[in-house]
Parts: C-alpha cells; sequence; structure tokens
C-alpha cells in the first residue's frame, strides 16, 4: 500500500488543486470509483473529500421540502446535518425499530413527495446491525428509498467484507444509496456513495460538496483504491478481524461485562452508566497502557456512558485476554457500574 501511495505522489504531486469539475480529477480518481462499485456490488460510485460532507451533501441533494426523512434516532451527526439541510420533514424513529417505520410510512407517505429511509450498516456506539431485509421490505411497500451509511461495517462484517448487504444476504441493488468512508477499513482519507449509475450522475451535477471541493489527493486516491483491491483479493483480514472481535465479546461475556447490544462488529462497547465513573475507568486503564476513550456526555445521555473499543485484525489474543481482564480488575477496583446492575464480582 505504502508503495501505491508513493508511486501515486511521484506521479500527481500531493494535492490534485481544484473541484473535479473543473480540472481536479485524475485517472486514479474513476479507478478508485470503479473498485468500491465492483466490490460492494453497485453500479456506480462518486468518491468525495469528507465522510461527514458524503451524507451532508448528498442527504441535501436527493430530498427537499416536500419531502420526509424517517432515520434512526442514533443516527451520526453528518446524517442529521445533511436532514437540516436538506430541508425536508425529519422523523427520527426508535433505534433499529423497522415496526415503528411502519407505522410512520402508513401515516406519513401520502403527504409527501418523496420518502428517504436511513440506517447505518453497523451503529458506531452500540457496535450493532440493522434489520435490513425489514427495511427493504418497507421501502418497496411504500415507494421510498433508502440509504445506509456503512462507515462501520463495509471491510468489517459479511463473510469478505462486503457489508451489511453482504451480512444479511440482501442484493445490494436493492438499496438505493450505499455510503461509505475511506479513512477507516479502506486506510485512507474521505468518503463515497456507491448507487445507480444514473443517480450518481445527478450528485455529480447537483451535490455541493463534490462540485466545490477540491477532489481527492492522489495519496489518497492510491492507498484507497490499494486497499479494496486487497480486500477484493483475499478476505483473509476480515476473518481475522471477525474472530478478535468475537473472542473480544466472549472475553467480556465470560467477565459478565454489559456490552449492550453489539453483536457481530468490531465495535464493542463496556456500558458503564455514569460519565465520571466512564472516564475513571478510562483513567485506570491507561495507567495500564490501554488506550480507550470514553463516550460520555454530551455524546451521550449522562447514564449511557460507556468504554468503547474498537478492535483490529492486529490484536492478539493476549492483548485481549489481558485488555478484559484490566476491564474487570479496574471495574471492581473502583467500584465502577455497581448501581447499574454490573458485575462486581468479576
Amino acid at each position: 500500500m505504502q508503495k501505491a501511495v508513493v508511486d501515486a505522489v511521484l506521479q500527481y504531486g500531493t494535492s490534485v488543486s481544484a473541484s473535479r469539475m473543473l480540472s481536479g480529477e485524475i485517472p486514479l480518481h474513476l479507478e478508485l470509483e470503479k473498485a468500491i462499485a465492483s466490490f460492494i456490488g453497485a453500479d456506480d460510485a462518486l468518491v468525495y473529500t469528507s465522510g461527514h460532507a458524503t451524507n451532508v451533501s448528498t442527504i441535501a441533494s436527493i430530498v427537499g421540502p416536500p419531502d420526509l426523512i424517517l432515520h434512526d434516532e442514533l443516527s451520526h451527526n453528518s446524517i442529521v446535518q445533511g436532514c437540516l439541510l436538506s430541508g425536508a420533514v425529519r422523523q427520527p424513529f426508535s433505534h433499529n425499530d423497522w415496526q415503528e417505520v411502519k407505522d410512520h410510512l402508513i401515516k406519513l407517505r401520502p403527504k409527501h413527495r418523496r420518502v428517504l429511509i436511513i440506517v447505518e450498516g453497523a451503529y458506531s456506539m452500540d457496535g450493532d446491525i440493522p434489520d435490513l431485509r425489514r427495511f427493504v421490505e418497507l421501502k418497496k411497500q411504500h415507494q421510498a428509498m433508502l440509504m445506509i451509511d456503512e462507515a462501520h461495517s463495509i471491510g468489517t462484517i459479511g463473510k469478505t467484507g462486503r457489508g451489511v448487504c453482504e451480512y444479511t444476504e440482501v442484493d445490494p441493488q436493492e438499496v438505493d444509496f450505499l455510503m461509505g468512508t475511506l479513512s477507516k477499513s479502506l486506510a485512507s482519507c474521505g468518503g463515497y456513495i456507491a448507487a445507480g449509475k444514473e443517480a450518481i450522475e445527478l450528485l455529480k451535477y447537483t451535490s455541493d460538496s463534490f462540485i466545490f471541493s477540491a477532489g481527492i489527493t492522489p495519496a489518497n486516491a492510491a492507498a484507497a483504491l490499494e486497499a479494496v483491491r486487497l480486500l477484493d483479493k483475499d478476505s483473509s483480514y476480515v476473518k481475522r478481524l471477525q474472530d478478535q472481535s468475537n473472542l473480544f465479546l466472549k472475553q467480556c461475556f465470560d467477565k459478565r461485562l454489559n456490552t449492550g447490544l453489539s453483536k457481530d462488529t468490531p465495535i464493542i462497547p463496556i456500558q458503564i452508566g455514569n460519565s465520571e465513573q466512564a472516564l475513571a475507568l478510562g483513567s485506570y486503564l491507561y495507567e495500564k497502557k490501554i488506550n480507550v476513550c470514553p463516550i460520555v456526555y454530551p455524546a451521550v445521555p449522562d447514564d449511557a456512558a460507556c468504554l468503547r473499543f474498537f478492535i483490529t485484525a492486529d490484536h492478539t489474543d493476549e492483548q485481549i485476554f489481558e485488555t478484559v481482564q484490566c476491564i474487570a480488575e479496574g471495574m471492581k477496583v473502583l467500584a465502577v457500574g455497581k448501581e447499574y446492575g454490573m458485575c462486581m464480582s468479576c
């Protein structure tokens, strides 16, 4: 991957200097978009310089004031900001509650020109996965559009890392917009939208974050392209990641640690329930040379604070055993989680 980046910089320099609509497009951009679309199973893709901007600008481009957006209450800030910018009516629904979405659609669908349903492939705080089949059924029944934010699911779930569609055995062609980031599994920086060719062509001429932003740098394009090609060729990295994630989750279960809704993803939160206690446990673990960021108020409600772990394919069994042991010991020493029903006898 490093060689691909060096070669790209030597050939194209460190910046494309302009919007791709003007003079900022290089062959690597098109190669990357073609590789992403092929890997996911979509017709086409469009790459942006920021994952956050990808959501904001895409949502604002495909719906407007006459329309309705139904999104999960735990949606990322970029989704919420895109909804606000669009001017569409915004209706959050309870986390992963497809039945509530059904009720909203029955009541509200006739009042709006278009409806966009937005879910995430793997939720960044809880590490759980939506029942995608149900959401696909609803979007078909009510002539709605479906968008999935795969920032945390692409490269991590599904047998070969192709994301939530592969995991749930849903045809990617049944999803209107598949969004992802380049900064996590794809080892770069930026974002993408994968969709039908007509939708991608529309975004090229209506999406402000694409039109008015300089194109992704040659180095970042080369890194992401190499990552996609590597995943496409060798899924052993994905299996290793999934094995280590399952090992961490099992160890937490054995220690009776509260991991909330996490299942089959490398995002594993240790639920604490109090911001002050989460910070204390985070400091305790830091002293043990374990780096984990507490998620506290206002990022989450004060009674929903947690320590959020991201497992990688490089984490060893020994590191996982030691980390979970330290968490359990730290909770006992600090009496963390006691009033929230956590196990204090670990």
